[in-house]
C-alpha cells in the first residue's frame, strides 16, 4: 500500500469505535493481543472499547463495556489467561441475547468488533455481524432507538483473532496459545524424564486436544517419545501387541525409561476412545514395567505467555485494527492469521467450513484426508515423527559416507539436528560419522562412525554434544582434505552460526585446487543472533529470546516495588539487532537499540524525553534494550551516564548485561522441532545430490547448488547456494544485506507510544483457504 494511503488510512481511525473481547477457553497471549488492538486503535485516532467476561459482558453491557486508554493495558503483555475475562455464554447464542448485545454497542456507536477466541466464538461474531441490520431494525420498531442513529450505525464489521492452545483452526500456522501450551508441556517432559530414569518407569502422558492432535503431536516430536496416539490417525488394529513390542525393544537395548504421548481425544479405529488407564494398565500386565500417568489438564493453559506467543498477538492485533480500518461493506469478516512469518487475513467462515471438514472427515474415518486438512506443516510433523521414532533397516546400504559436525558458539536445538540429521541417514543406508570441536576436529581427525541409539535422549539438551569451535577451515585446509580422503566423506553437514556459512564457503572456494573437497556440502543456520544468510529463522533464537525476556520480565518485577526506574539491558547477537528487537516486543519496552537502525544524539535526547513524560504517569518504570555492538561510541556505559543525568530528579537507572544466560538453557519447543525438521530435510536433499553426483564408483559434486544453506524464507524451506549468499551478505559485519525482521521495528516503537509516521507499515492481504492451499508447503 503507498505512504499517502496508509497515512490516508490512520487519519480515517478518527471518529471511530473499536470494542475487543475475549471469548471461550483462554490462551496465553490473549493479553498481548488485547494490548496491541488497544494501543493501535488509539494510535489511529479511534476510541477503544474493553468488553469484559466476553459475550456475556457484550449482552449484559453497562460496567462490562469500558473505554481504555493508553494506560488501561500497561503492563499485561507478560501476563497469561485474560485480563479482561472470558466466559461461556448460552444468551448470545439466542437472537434475544444479540439484540440486547447489539442495542449495548450502538449505545456506545460500536461499529467495529475485535474477537478473540476460538471457532465457535467466531462463528457467533459471524452470525452476529450477518443479522446486524435485522437487529437493528427491531430496536428502532420496539422504539429502543432512533431511524437516525441505526442509519449511522448500520454496518458492523467483524475480525477475529484466533486464540487457542490446540492449534485446531484451519488456514493459520500457529493460533494465540499454542507455543506458550508446548513450552509447559516440554517443561513437565523434561522433568519427568529425570525422574522416569532414576526409576526406569514408563510415564503416559495426556496432554489437551479433544479434537486436535497437534500439542500431542509436536511434543512427542519435540522429545521423542516412543509412542504417540493423536485422533487424527488411530492406530491400526492389534497396535496394543506393536506398542507392547516396541517398548519392550528400546528397553532391551538399554534405555531406562519409556514416554508415550495421549491427546485427550485419542481413538480406536472403529472410534472407541482409548484412556491413558487402560494404556497404563496395558503396558503393566503386559511388560511388568513400573508405569505411571500424569494428566496435564490446565497446566497446559497456564503461565506466561512465550515470546513466540507475544509477537504473533502483538503482530496479529495491529493488523486486525488495519482490517477494521480498511473494511468496505463488501468485505467479508476476516480472521487475521500467521503464514510463514507474516500476517495474512483469511475470510473467516471459509477457515470454519475447512476447520468442520476435518471433524466430518474423522467422524466418517476417513483419518488420511483429516490429516491432509490439517495443513501440510501437520502432515510433515506426522511423517517425520513416524520416520525417527524406531528405527527401521535401510533397504540397503548405500555407498556414501555423511559427516555431522557443529561450528561456531553452542546455541540450543543443535543436538536436535545432529540427532534427526544421524537417524534419516542411517535411514538411508549412509555411513553416518559425527566430528568432535567442529573443522578443528575434522583437522585431526576427532571423527568417529555413529548409530541409531547414540544419539538418544539428544532433543531436549542445550549447548552442543557434540562440541564446537570457532575455527575456520583456511588455517587447517590440507588436514581436512588429508581425513575426507581417508574417511571417504561424500557428505558434509554443518550445523552452526556464520562461521558455519563462511567455512563451507571457504572449502567450496578451495574446490579448485582440492578434488577431495567436490562433495555435497549443507549448512544448518544455528546461532542465537540469527545473522546467517539464507533463513529467516536460525536454530537457537527462539530459546535465546524466550531467556533474554523472561529475565527481562523480573527485571521489571523487580522495579514494581521501586519508584520511577529506568532499566538499560544489554543484550547479545554480534551487530544483528534480531535478539534485542524481538525481546524488545515481546516485553514492551521503551526501545531497542540497534547497529542496523542507526540512531543520533537527538534520538537519545527524544528517548529520554519520552521516558521523563511517562515517569509522569502511573506507569514509573521504563526498560532500554542495548543491542552489545549498536553503536561504537554511544555503550551500555555511555546510555547509563546519559539516562542518569538527564533524569536526574525523575528517575534513578540500573544497568544488566545478560551475557551467555542468553545461550544456555534447554531448547525451547520451536527449536528442537525446527533442528528435527531441518535435520531430516538437509540429509534427505543431500542424499538426491549424491545420487546425482554419483558415476563409477565415485561423488564428484562440483556445482554451486551442491553446497547450500537450508532454511525458513517467508513461507517455504529453501535451499540457497553459500556461493548466491556470498553476494548478499556484509561479511565486515556478519550480516545479511537485507533482514526481513527491520519491519518489527516499527511495531515496537509504535506500541511504545512513540508518535511515528505509519508509512513503513506493510498491511497483510487478503488470501482464500481451500484444500489446495492446505496442501502447500508452509513453514514450522
Amino acid at each position: 500500500m503507498a505512504a499517502a494511503e496508509l497515512e490516508r488510512l490512520r487519519m480515517a481511525g478518527a471518529g471511530m469505535a473499536i470494542a475487543v473481547l475475549t471469548s471461550g477457553g483462554d490462551a496465553q497471549g490473549m493479553n498481548a493481543a488485547v494490548r496491541a488492538v488497544t494501543r493501535m486503535g488509539i494510535y489511529v485516532g479511534a476510541k477503544v472499547f474493553l468488553i469484559y467476561e466476553g459475550y456475556e459482558g457484550l449482552v449484559e453491557g453497562g460496567d462490562n463495556i469500558k473505554q481504555a486508554n493508553w494506560l488501561s493495558v500497561s503492563n499485561i503483555i507478560q501476563l497469561g489467561g485474560t485480563v479482561i475475562g472470558s466466559a461461556r455464554c448460552k444468551a448470545f447464542t439466542t437472537r434475544a441475547g444479540r439484540l440486547r448485545a447489539a442495542r449495548n454497542l450502538v449505545e456506545h456507536g460500536i461499529t467495529n468488533l475485535c474477537v478473540i477466541g476460538g471457532d465457535g466464538s467466531l462463528t457467533g461474531a459471524d452470525i452476529f455481524r450477518s443479522e446486524w441490520g435485522g437487529l437493528l431494525e427491531e430496536l428502532v420498531r420496539d422504539g429502543q432507538i432512533s431511524e437516525e442513529v441505526a442509519r449511522e450505525n448500520c454496518r458492523l464489521n467483524i475480525v477475529g483473532l484466533v486464540g487457542s492452545i490446540d492449534n485446531d483452526f484451519c488456514g493459520t500456522d500457529m493460533t494465540i496459545g499454542t507455543d506458550s501450551a508446548l513450552h509447559r508441556i516440554m517443561e513437565v517432559i523434561d522433568a519427568i524424564t529425570t525422574t522416569a530414569q532414576s526409576h526406569q518407569r514408563t510415564f503416559v502422558l495426556e496432554v489437551m486436544g479433544r479434537h486436535c492432535g497437534y500439542l500431542a503431536l509436536v511434543s512427542g516430536l519435540a522429545s521423542g517419545a516412543d509412542w504417540l496416539f493423536i485422533p487424527e490417525s488411530p492406530p491400526e488394529d492389534g497396535w496394543e501387541d506393536l506398542m507392547c513390542e516396541r517398548l519392550g525393544e528400546t528397553r532391551s537395548r538399554g534405555s531406562r525409561l519409556n514416554i508415550i504421548i495421549i491427546a485427550e481425544g485419542a481413538i480406536d479405529r472403529s472410534g472407541k476412545p482409548i484412556s491413558s488407564n487402560y494404556v497404563k494398565d496395558l503396558v503393566v500386565q503386559r511388560l511388568g514395567f513400573d508405569t505411571r500417568v500424569t494428566v496435564l489438564g490446565h497446566v497446559q493453559r497456564g503461565g506466561t505467555p512465550s515470546a513466540f506467543d507475544r509477537v504473533l498477538s502483538s503482530k496479529m492485533g495491529m493488523e486486525a485494527v488495519m482490517a477494521l480500518l480498511e473494511a468496505t461493506p463488501d468485505t467479508p469478516a476476516c480472521v487475521v492469521s500467521l503464514s510463514g512469518n507474516q500476517s495474512v487475513r483469511l475470510p473467516l467462515m471459509e477457515c470454519v467450513q475447512v476447520t468442520k471438514d476435518v471433524q466430518k472427515a474423522m467422524d466418517e474415518k476417513r483419518f488420511d484426508e483429516a490429516i491432509q486438512l490439517r495443513g501440510r506443516s501437520f502432515e510433515n510433523n506426522w511423517n517425520i515423527y513416524k520416520l525417527l521414532a524406531h528405527q527401521k533397516p535401510a533397504q540397503e546400504k548405500s555407498p556414501f559416507g555423511l559427516a555431522i559436525l557443529n561450528v561456531g558458539a553452542p546455541a540450543a536445538g543443535m543436538n536436535a539436528a545432529v540427532r534427526s540429521a544421524v537417524r534419516i541417514g542411517i535411514c538411508q543406508g549412509h555411513t553416518v560419522y559425527v566430528v568432535s570441536d567442529g573443522f578443528e576436529g575434522l583437522s585431526k581427525g576427532q571423527i568417529r562412525e555413529v548409530g541409531w541409539h547414540d544419539v538418544a535422549g539428544w532433543l531436549g539438551r542445550g549447548g552442543s554434544m557434540l562440541g564446537t569451535k570457532r575455527t575456520l577451515p583456511k588455517t587447517c585446509m590440507e588436514k581436512i582434505v588429508e581425513n575426507v580422503r581417508k574417511f571417504n566423506i561424500q557428505g558434509l553437514l554443518v550445523i552452526g552460526g556464520f562461521e558455519a556459512y563462511e567455512g563451507v564457503l571457504q572449502l567450496v572456494e578451495a574446490r579448485g585446487q582440492y578434488e577431495e573437497l567436490c562433495i555435497v556440502m549443507c549448512v544448518i543456520p544455528a546461532t542465537i543472533s540469527n545473522n546467517v544468510p539464507g533463513t529467516d529463522f536460525s536454530l537457537g533464537s527462539d530459546t535465546a529470546v524466550n531467556a533474554a525476556m523472561e529475565s527481562c520480565d523480573r527485571i521489571k518485577q523487580s522495579a514494581s516495588g521501586t519508584k520511577r526506574r529506568v532499566f538499560i539491558v544489554e543484550t547479545m547477537g554480534g551487530y544483528c539487532g534480531y535478539l534485542s528487537t524481538v525481546t524488545g516486543i515481546a516485553v514492551g519496552a521503551d526501545a531497542a537499540y540497534v547497529y542496523e537502525d542507526p540512531f543520533t544524539i537527538h534520538d537519545l535526547k527524544a528517548n529520554v524525553e519520552h521516558l521523563t513524560d511517562k515517569m509522569k504517569t502511573d506507569i514509573q518504570r521504563g526498560l532500554v534494550l542495548r543491542n552489545e555492538k549498536c553503536h561504537e561510541h554511544y555503550t551500555t556505559e555511555f546510555l547509563y551516564n546519559l539516562y542518569s543525568s538527564e533524569g536526574k530528579g525523575i528517575f534513578d537507572c540500573r544497568i544488566n548485561v545478560l551475557g551467555h544466560l542468553q545461550q544456555g538453557g534447554a531448547p525451547t519447543p520451536f527449536d528442537r522441532n525446527y533442528g528435527t525438521k531441518l535435520g531430516v530435510k538437509a540429509v534427505l536433499w543431500m542424499s538426491e545430490k549424491l545420487q546425482e553426483a554419483y558415476s563409477k564408483g565415485r561423488t564428484f559434486a562440483n556445482s554451486a547448488e551442491s553446497a547450500c544453506v537450508i532454511g525458513l524464507r517467508k513461507k517455504v524451506v529453501a535451499f540457497s547456494p553459500v556461493t548466491e549468499l556470498k553476494k548478499v551478505t556484509d561479511f565486515e559485519h556478519r550480516l545479511p544485506q537485507e533482514q526481513w525482521w527491520l519491519n518489527l521495528r516499527l511495531m515496537l516503537k509504535m506500541l511504545a507510544n512513540y508518535q511515528i509516521s505509519l508509512t513503513e507499515y506493510i498491511s497483510g492481504t487478503m488470501e482464500h483457504v481451500t484444500r489446495r492451499t492446505l496442501s502447500i508447503e508452509k513453514g514450522f
